[in-house]
Protein backbone atom coordinates (compact mmCIF):
# COMPACT_ATOMS: atom_id res chain seq x y z
CA UNK A 1 0.00 0.00 0.00
CA UNK A 2 1.96 3.22 -1.23
CA UNK A 3 1.87 6.35 1.69
CA UNK A 4 -0.50 9.17 0.86
CA UNK A 5 0.86 11.78 -1.20
CA UNK A 6 1.73 14.96 1.42
CA UNK A 7 0.14 18.58 0.28
CA UNK A 8 1.55 21.46 2.12
CA UNK A 9 -0.35 24.37 2.78
CA UNK A 10 -0.07 27.47 0.22
CA UNK A 11 0.59 29.81 3.01
CA UNK A 12 4.27 27.99 3.50
CA UNK A 13 5.01 29.10 -0.40
CA UNK A 14 4.24 32.56 0.70
CA UNK A 15 6.04 32.81 4.69
CA UNK A 16 8.45 30.42 4.81
CA UNK A 17 10.04 29.58 0.82
CA UNK A 18 10.33 33.09 -0.27
CA UNK A 19 11.11 34.81 2.35
CA UNK A 20 14.16 32.52 2.92
CA UNK A 21 14.64 33.20 -0.95
CA UNK A 22 14.81 37.02 -0.48
CA UNK A 23 16.96 36.73 2.70
CA UNK A 24 19.17 34.58 1.24
CA UNK A 25 19.25 36.77 -1.94
CA UNK A 26 19.89 40.55 -0.14
CA UNK A 27 22.65 39.07 2.53
CA UNK A 28 24.60 37.93 -0.82
CA UNK A 29 23.87 41.47 -2.34
CA UNK A 30 24.79 43.45 1.13
CA UNK A 31 27.73 40.73 1.93
CA UNK A 32 29.01 41.83 -1.60
CA UNK A 33 29.12 45.38 -1.32
CA UNK A 34 30.31 45.19 2.67
CA UNK A 35 33.43 43.12 0.66
CA UNK A 36 33.99 45.83 -1.68
CA UNK A 37 33.90 48.98 1.13
CA UNK A 38 36.44 46.79 3.41
CA UNK A 39 38.55 45.61 0.46
CA UNK A 40 42.08 46.77 0.94
CA UNK A 41 44.19 47.69 -2.30
CA UNK A 42 47.28 44.83 -2.44
CA UNK A 43 50.24 47.24 -3.29
CA UNK A 44 53.29 45.62 -5.53
CA UNK A 45 56.63 46.03 -4.39
CA UNK A 46 59.15 47.77 -7.09
CA UNK A 47 60.78 44.69 -7.23
CA UNK A 48 57.54 42.89 -7.99
CA UNK A 49 56.77 44.94 -11.31
CA UNK A 50 60.47 45.17 -12.77
CA UNK A 51 60.16 41.22 -12.69
CA UNK A 52 56.97 40.84 -14.35
CA UNK A 53 57.83 43.44 -16.79
CA UNK A 54 60.81 41.57 -17.79
CA UNK A 55 58.77 38.43 -17.72
CA UNK A 56 56.93 40.12 -20.32
CA UNK A 57 59.68 41.94 -22.33
CA UNK A 58 61.10 38.19 -22.78
CA UNK A 59 57.44 36.39 -23.69
CA UNK A 60 57.15 39.21 -26.35
CA UNK A 61 60.50 38.64 -27.83
CA UNK A 62 59.84 35.19 -28.34
CA UNK A 63 56.25 35.82 -30.15
CA UNK A 64 57.22 39.05 -32.06
CA UNK A 65 60.96 38.23 -32.64
CA UNK A 66 60.74 37.37 -35.79
CA UNK A 67 59.57 41.13 -37.04
CA UNK A 68 63.07 42.57 -36.27
CA UNK A 69 66.63 41.63 -37.90
CA UNK A 70 68.66 38.79 -36.94
CA UNK A 71 70.94 40.94 -34.91
CA UNK A 72 68.52 42.99 -32.62
CA UNK A 73 66.93 39.49 -31.90
CA UNK A 74 70.65 37.85 -30.62
CA UNK A 75 71.32 41.29 -29.17
CA UNK A 76 67.83 40.79 -26.61
CA UNK A 77 68.01 37.14 -26.06
CA UNK A 78 71.57 37.82 -25.28
CA UNK A 79 70.84 40.09 -22.92
CA UNK A 80 68.19 37.70 -21.17
CA UNK A 81 70.19 34.26 -21.76
CA UNK A 82 74.00 35.05 -21.38
CA UNK A 83 75.25 32.06 -19.41
CA UNK A 84 77.31 34.58 -17.65
CA UNK A 85 75.83 37.71 -16.89
CA UNK A 86 72.66 37.29 -18.36
CA UNK A 87 69.39 38.58 -16.49
CA UNK A 88 67.92 35.38 -15.80
CA UNK A 89 71.07 33.65 -15.18
CA UNK A 90 72.14 36.38 -12.05
CA UNK A 91 69.16 37.32 -10.85
CA UNK A 92 68.08 35.64 -8.05
CA UNK A 93 65.07 36.75 -5.66
CA UNK A 94 64.20 36.18 -2.17
CA UNK A 95 61.00 34.58 -1.81
CA UNK A 96 59.89 34.93 1.95
CA UNK A 97 56.75 33.60 2.84
CA UNK A 98 53.92 35.74 4.36
CA UNK A 99 52.88 35.41 7.72
CA UNK A 100 50.55 36.66 10.21
CA UNK A 101 53.33 37.93 13.17
CA UNK A 102 55.35 39.95 10.34
CA UNK A 103 52.34 41.60 8.34
CA UNK A 104 49.56 42.84 9.91
CA UNK A 105 47.68 43.44 6.82
CA UNK A 106 47.32 39.63 6.09
CA UNK A 107 45.15 39.61 9.82
CA UNK A 108 43.47 42.13 8.79
CA UNK A 109 42.19 40.80 5.77
CA UNK A 110 41.77 37.59 7.32
CA UNK A 111 39.61 39.08 10.52
CA UNK A 112 37.98 41.23 7.26
CA UNK A 113 36.58 37.83 5.53
CA UNK A 114 35.31 35.86 8.83
CA UNK A 115 33.32 39.26 9.30
CA UNK A 116 31.94 39.47 5.96
CA UNK A 117 31.51 35.73 5.07
CA UNK A 118 31.40 33.67 8.28
CA UNK A 119 29.67 35.74 10.62
CA UNK A 120 26.50 36.02 8.54
CA UNK A 121 25.95 32.85 7.42
CA UNK A 122 26.36 31.68 10.84
CA UNK A 123 24.07 34.55 12.44
CA UNK A 124 21.06 33.94 9.19
CA UNK A 125 21.83 30.53 9.28
CA UNK A 126 20.70 30.21 13.36
CA UNK A 127 17.98 32.92 12.88
CA UNK A 128 16.03 30.68 9.93
CA UNK A 129 16.64 27.86 11.78
CA UNK A 130 14.82 28.79 14.64
CA UNK A 131 12.17 31.10 13.38
CA UNK A 132 10.96 28.48 10.93
CA UNK A 133 11.96 25.49 12.56
CA UNK A 134 10.18 22.20 11.70
CA UNK A 135 8.59 23.53 8.61
CA UNK A 136 8.56 21.47 5.28
CA UNK A 137 8.98 24.04 2.29
CA UNK A 138 9.44 22.03 -1.09
CA UNK A 139 9.80 19.21 -2.31
CA UNK A 140 12.57 17.91 -5.23
CA UNK A 141 11.22 16.58 -8.55
CA UNK A 142 12.89 13.01 -8.50
CA UNK A 143 13.13 10.17 -5.71
CA UNK A 144 16.08 10.11 -3.90
CA UNK A 145 17.14 7.52 -0.96
CA UNK A 146 17.78 7.87 2.50
CA UNK A 147 21.08 9.12 2.63
CA UNK A 148 19.81 12.30 1.14
CA UNK A 149 17.50 12.55 4.83
CA UNK A 150 20.52 14.10 7.00
CA UNK A 151 21.34 16.66 4.23
CA UNK A 152 17.86 17.69 2.85
CA UNK A 153 15.68 17.34 5.79
CA UNK A 154 17.88 18.87 8.56
CA UNK A 155 15.79 20.01 11.86
CA UNK A 156 13.05 17.68 11.02
CA UNK A 157 13.05 13.97 13.22
CA UNK A 158 10.33 11.99 10.86
CA UNK A 159 11.69 8.57 9.46
CA UNK A 160 8.48 8.13 7.58
CA UNK A 161 9.25 11.10 5.61
CA UNK A 162 10.13 10.76 1.93
CA UNK A 163 13.59 11.50 1.41
CA UNK A 164 12.54 13.75 -1.73
CA UNK A 165 11.27 16.71 1.11
CA UNK A 166 13.40 19.66 1.94
CA UNK A 167 12.84 21.21 5.23
CA UNK A 168 13.41 25.29 6.04
CA UNK A 169 16.99 25.18 7.24
CA UNK A 170 18.29 22.78 4.51
CA UNK A 171 16.24 25.13 1.87
CA UNK A 172 18.34 28.00 3.03
CA UNK A 173 21.51 26.01 2.46
CA UNK A 174 20.61 25.30 -1.37
CA UNK A 175 19.62 28.52 -1.73
CA UNK A 176 23.50 29.81 -0.22
CA UNK A 177 25.10 27.63 -2.58
CA UNK A 178 22.13 27.79 -5.49
CA UNK A 179 22.21 31.53 -6.39
CA UNK A 180 25.27 31.42 -8.06
CA UNK A 181 24.06 32.53 -11.55
CA UNK A 182 22.02 34.80 -9.90
CA UNK A 183 24.68 36.92 -8.09
CA UNK A 184 26.75 36.33 -11.61
CA UNK A 185 23.89 37.93 -13.77
CA UNK A 186 23.60 41.08 -11.57
CA UNK A 187 27.21 41.41 -10.02
CA UNK A 188 29.27 40.08 -12.92
CA UNK A 189 31.63 36.98 -12.39
CA UNK A 190 33.95 38.09 -9.86
CA UNK A 191 31.46 39.00 -6.96
CA UNK A 192 31.38 38.30 -3.29
CA UNK A 193 27.80 37.57 -2.53
CA UNK A 194 28.61 34.08 -4.09
CA UNK A 195 29.12 31.94 -0.62
CA UNK A 196 29.99 28.94 -2.20
CA UNK A 197 33.11 31.01 -4.58
CA UNK A 198 33.61 32.44 -1.19
CA UNK A 199 34.14 28.97 0.31
CA UNK A 200 36.23 27.69 -1.81
CA UNK A 201 38.70 30.75 -1.91
CA UNK A 202 39.07 30.00 1.90
CA UNK A 203 40.08 26.11 1.40
CA UNK A 204 42.78 27.25 -0.80
CA UNK A 205 43.93 30.52 0.69
CA UNK A 206 46.84 28.58 2.20
CA UNK A 207 47.93 27.71 -1.43
CA UNK A 208 47.01 31.27 -2.68
CA UNK A 209 48.54 33.13 0.05
CA UNK A 210 52.11 31.67 -1.01
CA UNK A 211 54.10 34.23 -3.02
CA UNK A 212 54.71 33.61 -6.60
CA UNK A 213 58.31 31.44 -6.81
CA UNK A 214 60.21 34.65 -8.90
CA UNK A 215 63.27 32.21 -9.78
CA UNK A 216 61.22 29.64 -11.07
CA UNK A 217 59.74 31.96 -13.48
CA UNK A 218 62.70 32.71 -14.53
CA UNK A 219 63.75 29.53 -15.09
CA UNK A 220 60.99 28.40 -17.26
CA UNK A 221 61.47 31.69 -19.17
CA UNK A 222 64.93 31.28 -19.56
CA UNK A 223 64.32 27.52 -21.13
CA UNK A 224 61.46 28.76 -23.46
CA UNK A 225 64.08 32.06 -24.84
CA UNK A 226 67.01 29.64 -25.33
CA UNK A 227 64.70 27.14 -27.41
CA UNK A 228 63.14 30.07 -29.69
CA UNK A 229 65.14 30.30 -32.91
CA UNK A 230 65.08 33.38 -35.33
CA UNK A 231 63.27 33.06 -38.59
CA UNK A 232 62.43 36.39 -40.33
CA UNK A 233 58.97 36.92 -41.44
CA UNK A 234 60.27 39.78 -43.46
CA UNK A 235 62.91 37.56 -45.29
CA UNK A 236 61.28 37.12 -49.42
CA UNK A 237 58.80 40.31 -48.13
CA UNK A 238 60.29 41.75 -51.98
CA UNK A 239 59.96 38.83 -53.80
CA UNK A 240 56.50 37.77 -52.44
CA UNK A 241 55.15 41.44 -53.17
CA UNK A 242 56.61 41.43 -56.92
CA UNK A 243 55.20 38.15 -57.15
CA UNK A 244 51.20 39.92 -56.45
CA UNK A 245 49.29 40.57 -58.99
CA UNK A 246 47.40 43.92 -57.99
CA UNK A 247 45.83 44.63 -60.99
CA UNK A 248 47.42 47.99 -61.15
CA UNK A 249 46.35 48.65 -64.44
CA UNK A 250 42.34 47.46 -64.41
CA UNK A 251 42.54 50.08 -61.04
CA UNK A 252 43.81 52.73 -63.05
CA UNK A 253 40.99 52.49 -66.03
CA UNK A 254 37.87 51.73 -63.31
CA UNK A 255 38.84 55.30 -61.79
CA UNK A 256 39.41 57.44 -65.03
CA UNK A 257 36.20 55.65 -66.29
CA UNK A 258 34.47 57.24 -63.00
CA UNK A 259 36.00 60.52 -63.41
CA UNK A 260 35.06 61.19 -67.25
CA UNK A 261 31.27 60.66 -66.46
Amino acid sequence: MSEPELLLDSNIRLWVVLPIVFITFFVGMIRHYVSILLQSDKRLTQEQVSDSQVLIRSRVLRENGKYIPKQSFLTRKYYFNNPEDGFFKKTKRKVVPPSPMTDPTMLTDMMKGNVTNVLPMILIGGWINMTFSGFVTTKVPFPLTLRFKPMLQQGIELLTLDASWVSSASWYFLNVFGLRSIYTLILGQDNAADQSRVMQEQMTGAAMAMPADTNKAFKTEWEALELTDHQWALEDVEEELMAKDLHFEGMFKEELQTSIF
